[in-house]
């Protein structure tokens, strides 16, 4: 019914913005990973333990970025927390606009996630790995090099 959809919606809005606005209150780290930290949560254990990125490091600071508006800070953190966040955004206006309206916009979103734009999005999240271990691999170096 009109009035499921319209409650469904609202769950789903404040289901998306509630991570944006979580990192909107923390406080980006340079570093470009560790802003989770904020939260009380440990430091990433892959770091530690490997020396290498998880596939999540950055998402967090790319979040908080992307949630102040730095859409470049939080592409050169974390592509694809950059791209998880913009996908955040407009799910909660899509979601908020449904269940405002009673709009069915989105179910024609949401018809729009076929399997190809779930690879799409894994291949998005697998690329920006490949990219943070990268960027993380040149910060250790350029350090190291500063320090000797």
């Amino acid at each position: 019914s009109e009035t499921d959809r319209r409650a469904t919606s609202a769950k789903i809005a404040t289901a998306a913005i509630a991570p944006l606005a979580v990192a909107s209150i923390l406080e980006p780290s340079a570093d470009g990973l560790g802003t989770h930290r904020q939260l009380g949560l440990p430091a990433c254990s892959w770091v530690a333990g490997l020396g290498l990125p998880c596939p999540s490091c950055g998402m967090t600071t790319a979040f908080s970025f992307a949630a102040r508006g730095d859409l470049g800070a939080a592409f050169a953190t974390q592509p694809a927390g950059a791209v998880l966040a913009m996908l955040a955004a407009i799910v909660a206006v899509v979601a908020a606009w449904t269940a405002a309206t009673g709009s069915r916009i989105w179910e024609l979103l949401w018809s729009a996630m076929d399997r190809r734009a779930w690879w799409c999005l894994i291949g998005v999240v697998a690329l920006a790995w490949v990219y943070k271990i990268a960027s993380f691999r040149l910060a250790e170096s350029a350090a190291a090099g500063i320090g000797s």
